[in-house]
């Protein structure tokens, strides 16, 4: 009878045994087997995970999305990888050649997909913005509004009217999971890096007498041209029109401020009544129209040493430059005929 019992519970043991053997090889057969063993990893599938989703939530987006072929094994999958309270939120990129493996420790490393955004020198915020919203990564009337929000700049330590200029320009790795506000920050935090006390102090020398005057200096140098060797030429004319007390009247601050600006500068814009005209506003105006690079700020900090006090714009990108309005008279009947014969 003991014999008897003995026996029942070997086998009774053997068969558990079996059984978790079984189930285990399942389980480690499913985890490394990828969902679809013909997908293309090239096709990628973007799923986003909202905060505070529990797992069973998680596993059901998963699924919708087809990248759960067993909800049973996924749960026991993550049961050994105590993954229930471990998921990160936000949006991620995936591929049915994936294992469920694969596509769990993604989850559990919070291994979002992130979005490579190049923010060129010398655009405005709204510039900006049109740019963060193609890939969705703000929220545009927001943005525009935390731009002026006098709270938020406090925070930031602006003391311009708005964040116009203080935007470094540079490429970020962003992701959907960040607030508008936390990408502003992020932006920002890169314009302190690289705007140095040094770099202050010398703009104050030059008679730019704090940091929103030479932000705003920058910015107009910037706006005035794309061509990097020229910008340190531009900033002379501009430095030397300041100490001449003439007018800077540089075109791209009579239109900073039009709602509705089409793109082409007329004789109109330059007569209109703005703050920011240079036209009608002799010295600086009351903050940058653009947010300026390092090539801009530099160019402001270092003019090359010329007389110059006129430019204009040669239709290929760069500019013909004079000392005297007469020269500068020439010039802009030279180039405008010319623009006129391709025309």
């Amino acid at each position: 009878m003991k014999k008897s019992k003995k026996t029942e519970l070997h086998i009774l043991l053997a068969c558990g045994a079996f059984v978790l053997i079984s189930a285990l090889a399942v389980l480690i057969h499913y985890s490394y087997t990828p969902i679809n063993p013909y997908g293309n990893k090239d096709a990628m599938v973007i799923v986003d995970i909202p905060t505070g989703s529990s797992f069973v939530k998680v596993t059901e987006i998963l699924n919708k999305a087809g990248l759960i072929k067993s909800r049973y094994l996924f749960y026991y999958l993550a049961l050994t990888k105590r993954a229930f309270r471990s998921i990160h939120a936000g949006e991620y990129e995936f591929s049915d050649s994936m294992t469920p493996g694969e596509v769990l420790d993604k989850l559990l490393s919070g291994d979002i997909k992130r979005y490579r955004t190049t923010i060129p020198e010398d655009l405005t915020i709204k510039e900006i913005a049109e740019r963060l919203m193609k890939d969705r990564l703000i929220v545009e009337k927001e943005f525009m509004e935390l731009a002026y929000d006098r709270d938020f700049l406090n925070t930031l330590g602006i003391k311009a009217k708005s964040i116009e200029g203080y935007l470094f320009p540079n490429t970020y790795d962003f992701d959907r999971s960040m607030s508008t506000r936390q990408i502003m920050k992020i932006m920002h935090s890169q314009f302190l890096k690289r705007v140095t006390p040094e770099m202050v102090k010398k703009a104050k020398e030059l008679g730019l007498v704090d940091l929103n005057q030479f932000v705003t200096f920058a910015s107009i140098v910037g706006k005035e041209s794309g061509n990097q060797p020229e910008k340190k030429t531009i900033s002379a004319v501009f430095h030397n029109r300041l100490k001449k007390r003439m007018p800077l009247q540089s075109d791209p601050t009579a239109v900073y401020d039009l709602e509705d600006f089409s793109g082409k500068i007329r004789r109109s814009h330059l007569k209109r009544k703005s703050p920011y005209n240079t036209y009608i506003v002799r010295g600086l105006p009351p903050g940058p129209i653009a947010n300026p690079g390092i090539d801009s700020l530099n160019a402001a900090l270092n003019p090359e040493q010329v007389n110059y006090l006129y430019f204009v714009s040669k239709k290929d990108g760069t500019h013909y430059f004079s000392a005297s309005l007469d020269m500068h008279n020439q010039a802009a009947k030279q180039y405008r005929d010319i623009k006129y014969k391709k025309q």
